[in-house]
């Protein structure tokens, strides 16, 4: 009892001593109990200090089809747009280029009468080269072990490539979330290899960029749609903070920006503070939407809290959709609304 009474006191000023002690009893803890209100409090807590002292880093981990709920909403928005109108879209932060050819399969499917135009928007430029020829490897990562990257055959590399990040503890397949019609609907099987259909790569532009350059919105102009998910979450708060607020300057006045996969107290003052406005259909759905961002948590710093319907505040704290520049009386009424309410 006292080396364990040790070992609380050691926990209480040693936060990463607490996280490691806390993570343990949180994987052994019974799924039914996770839920309950005192052990939901306890993650939440742990999940802070995980936040707090995590190291942060970017990943090109993805998958297509990653939130279903998220492109149902992009499907329903598309659809109020009068038959033949223009459709601009970004996607920054695109990565391998899943979510970008996941949007466009989306909305051509739906809508092919539209034109649309989709910015595709990373800071690496050799991911973005991968993403702009849009084929990805079918092989087992299993090629990969042991192999130096120097010695690695032009295959292997793609192989290499499509991997990259895919799953902490294991290469978890780009393809794992699609149907196997959904598979054969947006690629052209060659051999080992599954290559985007023209079709679906017509109006997408690639940009090399930083989505924190405030000579963005020149490069790009207004959007009817910005897609900003699961890079800010990689940011530490203040930076994701600065970020997200020059995101918000390409959307046009009524437009929409998506933006998963973010600090929820991050996204939650930035949107107080600009007046957006909650679009709340699929709110749940969309939030609980990414399996990897809510199985992950607390004990990863990018995962996601559990959808807490007795929150005051859940309608803009889970919000992953608002939409920008809505009529101002509107908007700061909305706000006031959430300023003064207690949480």
């Amino acid at each position: 009892m006292s080396e364990f009474k040790g070992l609380l006191r050691r926990c209480v000023y040693r936060p990463l001593l607490f996280v490691r002690v806390g993570g343990w009893l949180w994987r052994h803890l019974p799924g039914r109990l996770r839920c309950l209100l005192p052990f939901r409090a306890f993650g939440l807590y742990l999940h802070g200090l995980v936040r707090r002292h995590a190291e942060r880093r970017q990943s090109h981990g993805t998958f297509f089809f990653r939130n279903r709920p998220e492109l149902e909403l992009i499907r329903r928005s598309v659809d109020q747009k009068s038959r033949g109108s223009n459709l601009e879209i970004s996607v920054l932060g695109c990565s391998k280029g899943a979510e970008v050819y996941s949007i466009a399969w989306t909305i051509r499917s739906a809508r092919p009468d539209l034109k649309l135009r989709l910015h595709a928007v990373d800071l690496s430029q050799e991911i973005l080269d991968f993403a702009k020829d849009g084929v990805y490897s079918l092989k087992s990562s299993d090629i990969l072990n042991g192999m130096n990257h120097e010695d690695m055959a032009k295959n292997e590399r793609l192989t290499s490539c499509t991997y990259r990040d895919q799953g902490t503890h294991q290469n978890l397949s780009i393809f794992e979330r699609m149907t196997e019609r959904e598979i054969k609907t947006m690629f052209d099987m060659e051999d080992d290899q599954a290559r985007v259909k023209s079709w679906l790569k017509e109006g997408i532009i690639w940009h090399p960029g930083d989505a924190g350059d405030p000579e963005l919105v020149r490069v790009l102009g207004p959007q009817d749609m910005v897609v900003a998910n699961r890079f800010l979450c990689h940011m530490e708060p203040l930076a994701a903070d600065r970020c997200l607020r020059n995101i918000a300057r390409l959307v046009k006045p009524s437009g929409y920006l998506l933006v998963s996969g973010v600090d929820l107290d991050v996204r939650t003052r930035v949107a107080r503070e600009m007046a957006w406005h909650p679009v709340t259909d699929l709110i749940r759905e969309i939030h609980e939407g990414d399996a990897s961002l809510i199985n992950g948590w607390p004990l990863e710093y990018w995962a996601l809290e559990p959808f807490q319907a007795e929150r005051r505040d859940c309608m803009i704290r889970y919000a992953s959709v608002f939409q920008l520049g809505v009529h101002a009386s509107l908007a700061f009424a909305f706000l006031g609304f959430y300023v003064l309410m207690p949480l």
